[in-house]
């Protein structure tokens, strides 16, 4: 694990535009290069704002967000969702498959807007297939419709996605929250063995404080971010 962060916000304040009154503030958040960290928060806490400020969907109206030693919010859109693409990859609570794509072109396509991360797959539908096996799904899913996979085959594809083309960044939103608890246990143990493989740093959120024994860092929402709300 490097010293240097490879995550770093600080000062950071964004408020939601429209009726009702939603803002939060950051003080200070940095993680480390290669490190595991899981991210506490009960609903409503401001997580979901705070990972789309990490991956550059939203700017902050103040404040740095620095991702790999770039200030984002200085990256203009299509550099900005480019520089997203390369460096981060995201594993959604809802996975966020194509439901009518085959598994293949569902954990492909990161790479079609990542050239940088496409370069460390000499053989991508081979790593593609590499990835399902070392997951944990069958011979020949690659084939598959997302729309016929069981839910904990799309999660398993998802965590493919998220991987393929080794990005430095890896960030987890609530992806076991549907899961029982062997399931649970089954799955966070391939992906913290895939991100030792790589290398990768885990920014994971939950609500779910039995999951901190398996991370090097524990942070609490309510420790480094204030929520501001009313109607308005």
């Amino acid at each position: 694990m490097s010293d240097s962060a490879i995550i770093d916000l600080s000062d950071v304040r964004f408020r939601w535009p429209g009726g009702t009154y939603f803002a939060i503030s950051v003080d200070k958040l940095s993680v480390r290069e290669g490190e595991t960290v899981l991210l506490l928060g009960e609903s409503g806490s401001g997580k979901s704002t705070l990972l789309s400020l990490i991956c550059g969907t939203i700017l902050g109206n103040s404040g740095t967000v620095v991702i790999g030693g770039t200030e984002i919010k200085q990256l203009s859109g299509w550099f900005r969702d480019r520089f997203r693409a390369e460096q981060i990859g995201v594993i959604f609570q809802q996975f966020n498959l194509l439901p009518f794509g085959s598994v293949l072109d569902n954990i492909l396509l990161p790479l079609r807007f990542a050239p940088e991360r496409r370069k460390n797959c000499r053989d991508a539908p081979q790593q593609a297939v590499e990835l399902c096996r070392i997951l944990g799904l069958p011979d020949g899913i690659e084939a598959s419709k997302a729309a016929n996979l069981s839910v904990g085959q799309q999660q398993r594809v998802a965590v493919a996605r998220a991987l393929i083309g080794h990005p430095p960044i890896l960030i987890a939103d609530e992806p076991t929250s549907s899961l029982d608890e062997t399931t649970q246990a089954n799955f966070l143990d391939l992906l913290f063995e895939q991100v030792r493989a790589q290398s990768s740093t885990l920014l994971m959120v939950s609500h779910d404080p039995r999951l901190s024994d398996r991370f090097d860092r524990v942070v609490h929402m309510s420790d480094f971010v204030k929520v501001e709300r009313h109607a308005t």
